[in-house]
């Protein structure tokens, strides 16, 4: 499921996410227009007023001074759309003659629109903060020419443009709020859309890890007429060829171990019979040894390939009996002792006075495991010429560590040293199924065999049995 969520976190990402952004940089462009529009809007109506409020004035302008001032004060003070916009009279000093919203000879917010007005003499806008009051306004401002071609002031029009401003922002939330509908109904259906691709990639990869872990000949059910479908069908047709091979795989190893037990019996019982006589030169006797030697590790491999082909098929039974497991542990060390020190190895082992409970057990198939135990160990650790072994009982159950002094596992195979046929990097001579067989052993009796790197070098295997008291 993880992989599931993965799979959803790049599609949101990668579709949604892109989506998203593209919407928002819509928002920001329609907010962006809109903005220009009213802006735009509201300066050329202010200097359409301006220029038709300065046409109108240029009769009075023709007149002394006196009337001009008079005609702008009138004007000011009968100005209907004072609510909105203030109309200001600024003299060529920058003086406030009148404005719509009263007073006379005043100080004005000098914007740049007032001075670039008189001086280019043409009307000028301004758009940004008034210097006193620190608002955001709208300036238009038009020049009051003499009839002797003298700038006598500026006609100016201002407003705030807060209104304008909270339409802008009204847009904005409009455009926002139908981004966020559309972002709703695309993750509603893209949300069915992905459920409807993750479910049946789940259900494909539920039954593909079984058939990895060995459940092979299992079906894929899909009802899907696409690539899904396909992928479902591609690994259904896998798992029935994996099984069928796997059928002639333990076939083929079976019917080869039974052929192989004839040949090696008769090899082992000739070897041990001709070693008996006392008659044979040294470099005879030395060849018979190896005979027996290497015709006991093929019986061995040959037997850990039948107990594998009956556990492939299930068909290894236990033979369940109430056993001295301390003793059966015991007889199986010292007569591997005796062994070991023939190739100069000691096997040692730790006792102790703690009462061990008999348990429900198949004595042969645990005195197997024992036994592939230490011959792993003394395979593998034979450079450390030691082997550790003892048995105690904790926690209700039967506890037994086997340590060897060898280079260890590495970290990487410590994960896969029980897996079939896995041998790694170890040079030692194996098939790589033994460990695999005992791990099926003793959890086919509840309990669990792991190995770990020892404490100052070594490999450590530890088998744990219930006490089932």
């Amino acid at each position: 499921m993880k992989k599931a969520g993965g799979l959803r976190k790049r599609w949101l990402i990668n579709t949604i996410g892109v989506v998203f952004a593209l919407g928002l940089a819509c928002v920001a462009a329609i907010t962006f227009s809109f903005a220009v529009y009213y802006y735009n809007g509201m300066e050329s109506d202010m200097s359409y007023r301006a220029k038709t409020t300065v046409d109108y004035f240029t009769n009075h302008i023709n007149h002394n001074y006196n009337e001009y001032y008079q005609s702008c004060i009138n004007y000011a003070n009968t100005f209907e759309g004072k609510n909105q916009i203030e109309l200001q009279f600024i003299d060529a000093n920058g003086k406030l003659v009148a404005t719509s919203f009263g007073g006379w000879a005043e100080q004005v917010s000098l914007t740049t629109d007032i001075q670039e007005a008189v001086t280019l003499r043409e009307h000028r806008s301004y758009i940004g903060k008034d210097p006193i009051t620190g608002e955001r306004i709208i300036a238009v401002s038009c020049p009051m020419i003499y009839s002797n071609g003298e700038v006598i002031g500026v006609l100016r029009y201002v407003t705030s443009t807060r209104l304008l401003d909270k339409q802008i922002t009204m847009v904005a939330v409009y455009a926002l709020c139908a981004l966020l509908v559309v972002m709703v109904i695309l993750l509603l259906s893209n949300g069915y859309y992905i459920r409807s691709i993750l479910i049946p990639v789940a259900e494909i990869t539920e039954k593909a890890k079984r058939i990895a872990g060995g459940s092979y000949g299992i079906q894929i059910q899909t009802h899907y007429n696409d690539e899904i479908g396909d992928l479902a069908n591609t690994i259904n047709e896998m798992s029935v060829q994996i099984n069928q091979n796997d059928a002639m795989q333990r076939e083929f190893i079976s019917s080869l171990s039974h052929e192989l037990r004839t040949p090696l019996t008769a090899i082992t019982g000739w070897s041990e019979t001709l070693l008996a006589d006392e008659n044979l030169d040294p470099e005879t006797q030395r060849g018979m040894n190896i005979i027996l030697r290497e015709s006991r590790r093929l019986t061995g491999m040959v037997v850990d390939l039948l107990d594998f082909t009956r556990l492939q098929d299930d068909r290894m039974t236990l033979n369940i009996r109430q056993t001295d497991i301390r003793g059966e542990f015991e007889d199986t060390v010292f007569m591997y002792s005796s062994r070991l020190s023939q190739e100069e190895m000691e096997l040692v082992y730790i006792e102790n006075d703690q009462e061990i409970p008999e348990i429900p057990c198949d004595p042969e198939r645990l005195r197997q495991v024992f036994l592939n135990i230490l011959d792993n160990a003394a395979k593998h650790g034979k450079d450390g010429k030691r082997i550790d072994a003892s048995l105690v009982h904790e926690n209700n159950k039967i506890i037994i560590r086997i340590r060897d002094y060898g280079p260890g596992i590495s970290e990487d195979e410590l994960p896969l040293v029980k897996k079939k046929f896995y041998k790694g990097s170890s040079k030692a001579r194996g098939s790589g199924i033994g460990l695999a067989v005992c791990d099926e052993i003793v959890l086919r009796h509840n309990g669990t065999l792991t190995l770990e790197n020892a404490e100052g070098g070594g490999t450590l295997v530890t088998v744990e049995l219930p006490d089932m008291q």
